[in-house]
């Protein structure tokens, strides 16, 4: 899924985002909107995750 696909599918893929991740907020998922560096940046924040392992996860999770 690329970022344009992202953004246009964020309502649809935006509940499936706080599936996998539930420390993230509807606020934060507002904010986010289908946004992948926004993303990546609210799990280094909410997971302690390294800038390449929050990509990674992302990554995955387009896949």
């Amino acid at each position: 899924m690329n970022k344009d696909i992202l953004k246009g599918k964020w309502e649809q893929v935006k509940g499936k985002v706080q599936s996998k991740w539930g420390e993230l907020t509807d606020d934060d998922l507002d904010v986010i909107q289908g946004d992948s560096k926004a993303l990546a940046g609210k799990l280094q924040e909410r997971y302690g995750m390294t800038k390449e392992e929050a990509e990674k996860e992302f990554k995955n999770f387009r896949s």
